[in-house]
């Protein structure tokens, strides 16, 4: 049987990729097969598959870096046949066969039973955009983070990880500043609940190393200058979770806010997450800390031939929310 495969070669004139028909002994090896009904195009695989960042760890690969679908066969007594599952990070789509395909292999202990309260639809919406973003909040909540500690800024809010961290954060309480570049997308997070709605320039941020105490915390996509001012701003015990790097990869800071006001700088990693808390964040997404605006937030559904447009609209910033990818089609 073939199926249709979004694939990533290197040659000596680069990285790029194409739609290809391939069979199941050609993918990463694994105990489970999965028919693949979603995935969504993440800024990760977008770079990936362009080759505009150095993701991929070996050539050619399936791009994807999350999938939700039904086990075709398993190898592995804890899945069988017609059991509708997910899988994200743990090396998906960057040195293991991908989800953007309409089949995938991929080790059981990879694999999540879907969770109640979640369709395999809603599951992609999410994605690991929507993971990554809950395992944000769960850590600063972990760390003491709570409503009466002031509002929490969230940079890169008009991108998958900013509109659901926002959505999530005013279902539980928090007040919520979304901060995004594109002044087009106002509208669209006061409606996922966000209490502010502002552009980077009018956050009116200081620039010494520790600056008066504004904000309870921050989730931060964007990274550089903007996340060095923010830390400087964080009131007593809150914490600055950081997941991107959309600006820069380089934060020039102080230990100012860290010994003088107890701030705690939280690193997010959504391809190495332990196992347990991987499925305890999943979990969490189908109950409590499940958006309540996710036909919002997806804002396009694709089918796989139009994938290649999809990743150069989403890292020229035309994209907004997150785009769901029917792999059947």
């Amino acid at each position: 049987m073939k199926f249709q495969a979004c694939r990533v070669h290197k040659t000596e004139q680069g990285v790029s990729h194409r739609l290809e028909q391939l069979t199941i002994d050609q993918l990463s090896p694994g105990e489970v097969v999965i028919r693949v009904h979603y995935s969504g195009v993440n800024y990760k695989d977008a770079l990936a598959a362009t080759g505009r960042g150095s993701i991929l760890k070996q050539f050619p690969l399936n791009a994807g870096i999350d999938l939700a679908g039904v086990v075709e066969t398993s190898s592995d007594p804890r899945f069988k046949p017609g059991d509708s599952v997910l899988v994200n990070g743990c090396g998906l789509g960057e040195s293991h066969d991908g989800g953007l395909a309409a089949m995938a292999r991929v080790p059981a202990d990879w694999v999540i039973a879907l969770p109640e309260g979640l369709s395999l639809k809603e599951s992609m919406i999410l994605g690991t955009a929507g993971f990554t973003a809950a395992l944000a909040i769960y850590r600063m909540m972990q760390n003491g983070q709570t409503a009466d500690k002031g509002s929490i800024v969230v940079t890169g809010a008009s991108g998958g990880v900013g509109s659901i961290a926002i959505d999530i954060l005013a279902s539980l309480g928090f007040e919520a500043i979304a901060v995004s570049g594109r002044e087009a997308c106002l509208d669209y997070l006061t409606r996922l609940g966000a209490n502010q709605v502002c552009t980077p320039e009018a956050l009116t941020l200081g620039h010494r190393p520790l600056e008066k105490s504004r904000f309870g915390g921050v989730i931060d996509n964007v990274g550089g200058t903007q996340l060095a001012n923010l830390i400087a701003h964080v009131n007593l015990w809150g914490n600055v979770a950081c997941i991107g790097l959309a600006d820069s990869h380089k934060l020039d800071t102080t230990v100012f806010p860290m010994i003088l006001r107890g701030v705690s700088l939280l690193g997010v990693s959504s391809t190495n997450c332990p196992m347990p808390l991987r499925q305890a964040i999943w979990q969490r997404l189908g109950a409590d800390f499940k958006p309540r605006h996710l036909s919002l937030i997806n804002t396009e559904e694709i089918a796989l031939s139009n994938l290649s447009e999809t990743f150069d609209a989403l890292l020229d910033r035309k994209k907004h929310g997150r785009i769901l990818v029917n792999c059947q089609q």
